[in-house]
C-alpha cells in the first residue's frame, strides 16, 4: 500500500518536463543556435525542392522516386518534430514541457524513425528488382505494392511508437530535469522512482528488431544486386547500375549506423556529452543527407532540376 501511494505521488507531483539542452556548452550556445538554424534551413529547403521536382517532373514517376518523395517528406517532419524546440532552448526561450507534450513529442519521433527506417528498405527492395528482375520490373513494383509498402513502413513506426511511449509513461517520476534537448527514450526513463529494467530490455528487443531486420533486408538486397551487377558484361552497363544505388547506399550506411550506435551500443558506455553528440547527428545531419545525397550524387535529380531552373528562367 505504501509503494503504491508513493508512486501516485509522484506521479502527480512530476506534471512537467524541463529540458537540460546544452548546459554543458553554455559559452557557446549562440553558435550552436546558428549553426544548427543554418542546417535546418538547409535540411527544409532541400527536402522540399525534392519533393517539388519529383511532384512536377514526369521523368521522375518512378517507384524508386516515390519512395524518396516519401522519405523526404517523412524526414521532414521528423526534424520539425525536434529541431525548433532545441533551437528555441539555445537562446533561452524553451519552456518546460507537459508530460502529455512529452509523450506526442516521443510518439511521433519514435513513429518517423522507424518509418524512415524501412522506407529504405524498401528502396533498397526497389533497386534489388530494377537491376536483377528488370523485365518484370513494372509489374512487380505497381502502384499499388509502392503504396502497401509505405503504409506497411508507417504502420509498424505507428505500432511500434503506441508500445513504446505507453510503457514509458506508465513509469512514476521523481524529478523533471530531462538530461538531453528533447524527449528520447533513455533519458526519461532515467527520471523514473522505479526500476527499469523491464523498459531497457523492451528498448533494446524493440531497437534490435527495427535496426536490425530492416539493415539484414538491405545487406541481403545488395548482396545480390552486386552478384547480378558483376555478370554484367561490359565495364559501362555496370557503371551505370552501380550508379543507380550510390546515393541509396550512402544514406543507407549513415542512417543504420548513427542508429546503431545510439541505440544498440550499453547504455553506460558513453558520456552525456557524447550521447548528445550522437543524437544531433541523427536528429540534425541525418536528415538534411537525403537532399545533399541526392542531388550532388544523382544525375536524374541533377537533370531534373536543371529542367525546372531552365523553364523558369524562360
Amino acid at each position: 500500500m505504501l509503494i503504491s501511494s508513493m508512486k501516485k505521488v509522484n506521479l502527480t507531483e512530476v506534471r512537467e518536463f524541463v529540458f537540460q539542452g546544452f548546459a554543458n556548452f553554455q559559452e557557446h550556445q549562440l553558435t550552436l543556435f546558428v549553426v544548427f538554424l543554418a542546417l535546418y534551413i538547409l535540411t527544409l529547403t532541400g527536402n522540399v525542392i525534392i519533393v517539388t521536382i519529383i511532384r512536377i517532373d514526369h521523368h521522375l514517376h518512378t517507384p524508386m522516386y516515390f519512395f524518396l518523395c516519401v522519405l523526404s517528406t517523412s524526414e521532414t517532419f521528423y526534424s520539425l518534430v525536434i529541431i525548433p524546440r532545441m533551437l528555441s532552448s539555445l537562446v533561452g526561450l524553451g519552456e518546460p514541457i507537459s508530460l502529455a507534450g512529452c509523450a506526442t513529442q516521443m510518439f511521433f519521433f519514435i513513429t518517423l524513425a522507424i518509418n524512415n527506417c524501412f522506407l529504405l528498405t524498401a528502396m533498397g527492395y526497389d533497386r534489388y528488382v530494377a537491376i536483377c528482375n528488370p523485365l518484370r520490373y513494372s509489374v512487380i513494383m505497381s502502384k499499388r505494392v509502392c503504396l502497401q509498402l509505405v503504409w506497411g513502413a508507417f504502420s509498424i513506426g505507428l505500432i511500434v511508437a503506441m508500445t513504446q511511449v505507453s510503457a514509458v509513461f506508465r513509469l512514476p517520476f521523481c524529478t523533471s530535469l530531462v538530461a538531453h534537448f528533447f524527449c528520447d527514450i533513455r533519458p526519461v526513463m532515467k527520471l523514473s522512482c522505479i526500476d527499469t529494467t523491464a523498459n531497457e530490455i523492451l528498448t533494446l528487443v524493440i531497437s534490435v528488431l527495427v535496426i536490425l531486420i530492416p539493415m539484414g533486408l538491405v545487406f541481403i538486397s545488395y548482396i545480390l544486386i552486386i552478384s547480378t551487377i558483376l555478370k554484367i558484361a561490359s565495364a559501362e552497363g555496370r557503371r551505370k547500375a552501380f550508379a543507380t544505388c550510390a546515393s541509396h547506399i550512402t544514406v543507407v550506411f549513415v542512417h543504420y549506423g548513427c542508429a546503431s550506435i545510439a541505440y544498440l551500443k550499453p547504455k553506460s558506455e558513453n558520456t552525456r556529452d557524447e550521447d548528445q553528440l550522437i543524437s544531433v547527428t541523427y536528429t540534425v545531419i541525418t536528415p538534411l543527407l537525403n537532399p545533399v545525397v541526392y542531388t550532388l550524387r544523382n544525375k536524374e535529380v541533377k537533370d531534373a532540376l536543371c529542367r525546372a531552373m531552365g523553364r523558369k528562367l524562360s
